[in-house]
């Protein structure tokens, strides 16, 4: 099969904003207990984090980490995970109907992002709660100033600010599952009012408001435009949350699944931009796609885990090499839609539906769905082109002609870029020409592929490396092997 890209470096899409390639840390299963702190793991720090794990996420170059939530916010109240830890309360979530210790709380995370080089991307609790908490920990977070809230910061040994800019008004408030859900207009009061104290306290924070649970909400829609026409002075965001899945085993629809994801971002867009005609104003919202990922392998597993224990192993999904392609592919879509998507979070980080997978007491590794997250992550950072891609198509039940070939290409301002392109065919390679218009000229130097013969190969502790990336050899022919994850690295001649 014979495939072309066209690039010209003047045509672009946007400036990427770098915290597309964040990622979530929830109260969930062994997210926070067991993943990401462990201190009787051998090879826990001072604060009881893992070390294997933080310099694993470390690699990643993660740019934001959205915290503590996720469903397990709307229950939350944020003070039980600050001061002394010996008297800090057991309690109930009854998100996850599990036992939350509160041995990590903000106090605690703010240090480990840190030191693994991030940023936090902070949840109130719009289910429980409202504005009052909301202000309060605004202040304790962000203020040094002598007041209640600032006081107690410093009281619990943290002098300086944590200096936390972007926040959640909430999670998934329309979802029936949550805790307190609330009906568009309920919430868009809500939001409204929680947002304008927030600023009042530090006016230099971000705010994401909730979009819909996702996209097959009989909310969806409805839900933003009510949401934006309430908040849209005071918010900067709206969010935008989906999982894709293979529960049929249809590998071609499966790989698919970006399509459908693009749609929905230029719906919400299209939705915010209607209500900014609406109210006839120069600000745009732009879109925080701050939960997505590939989430399907673990839903039996976790209806036989007993309720009410300590870190209960959910949402493990054990992830294979088709996920890798789909996620791949989720992030080209993600940088092809960098002028509108400014932040977005692949859910999660640690153990659960996530890239890296401890063992609690023992070993750790990376799943085949780091790989391409790594890449994106490392060498997605810049101005996100325009390509002109020309392929031959195949059709599912859903979405008529799919391009058998995915891609993105990314500037990075010195001379380079980087194309990452994902061949969706499963039984033909792509002999791929790729043309540079304005007589300008580059030379591939490097070339390295995801690839496994068997889609359904998975990365254990045991056999950490089953896949994993490797360098192919650069000709004068570009070959994309059948359901291939690529990254073609060019440089200015």
């Amino acid at each position: 099969m014979k495939a072309k890209i066209t690039i010209n470096t003047e045509k672009t899409i946007s400036q990427i904003d770098e915290r597309i390639y964040g990622s979530f840390i929830e109260h969930l299963g062994r997210a926070v207990y067991g993943g990401i702190y462990e201190p009787s793991h051998e090879t826990a720090d001072d604060m009881g984090f893992r070390g294997d794990v933080l310099e694993c996420v470390k690699k990643l170059n993660v740019p934001i980490v959205r915290y503590p939530g996720g469903n397990f916010v709307s229950g939350y109240n944020w003070e039980d995970g600050t001061g002394k830890k010996e008297l800090r309360p057991k309690k109930l979530d009854l998100a996850w109907q599990s036992i939350e210790t509160n041995e990590v709380g903000i106090d605690e995370f703010q240090e480990w992002a840190k030191r693994v080089g991030t940023e936090i991307m902070m949840a109130v609790n719009l289910g429980t709660r409202g504005p009052d908490e909301a202000r309060n920990i605004v202040e304790y977070c962000n203020l040094d100033i002598d007041t209640y809230y600032a006081n107690k910061r410093k009281e619990n040994g943290f002098e300086k600010p944590f200096g936390i800019k972007l926040w959640c008004l909430g999670n998934e408030m329309d979802g029936p599952w949550q805790i307190c859900c609330l009906s568009a207009e309920d919430y868009a009061k809500k939001a409204c009012e929680t947002a304008k104290v927030m600023k009042l306290v530090d006016p230099g924070i971000e705010l994401v408001a909730c979009g819909s649970s996702h996209i097959y909400m009989p909310t969806f829609g409805t839900w933003e435009e009510t949401v934006l026409r309430k908040c849209y002075e005071h918010i900067d965001y709206i969010s935008l949350h989906n999982y894709y899945g293979n529960p049929d085993n249809d590998t071609p629809k499966y790989l698919s699944q970006s399509e459908s994801m693009d749609r929905f971002i230029k719906t919400v867009a299209g939705i915010c931009d209607k209500v900014k005609a609406e109210k006839n104003t120069d600000k745009t919202i732009n879109l925080s796609f701050d939960e997505w990922n590939v989430w399907f392998h673990s839903a039996e597993q976790d209806k036989k885990i007993e309720k009410y224990t300590v870190a209960p192993p959910l949402l493990e999904d054990i992830y294979n090499f088709e996920d890798a392609l789909v996620v791949g592919s989720l992030l080209i879509t993600l940088i092809n839609n960098s002028d509108r998507v400014k932040i977005a979070c692949l859910a999660q980080l640690v153990n659960v539906i996530a890239p890296i997978m401890t063992r609690t007491g023992g070993g750790m590794w990376a799943q085949t769905i780091f790989y391409p997250y790594l890449d994106a992550s490392i060498y997605g950072r810049g101005t996100a082109l325009k390509t002109d891609t020309s392929c031959e198509t195949y059709n599912t039940a859903e979405i008529p002609e799919v391009p058998y070939l995915t891609n993105a290409c990314v500037n990075d301002g010195d001379g380079n870029l980087t194309v990452f392109a994902v061949n969706r065919s499963l039984d033909e390679e792509i002999q791929l020409d790729i043309d540079f218009e304005k007589g300008e000229k580059y030379t591939l130097y490097e070339h390295t592929q995801l690839f496994h013969n068997d889609l359904k190969a998975e990365n254990s502790e045991e056999k950490p490396d089953e896949v994993k990336p490797e360098n192919v050899a650069v000709t004068d022919r570009i070959t994309l092997l059948p359901h291939s994850w690529n990254v073609l690295k060019f440089k200015k001649d």
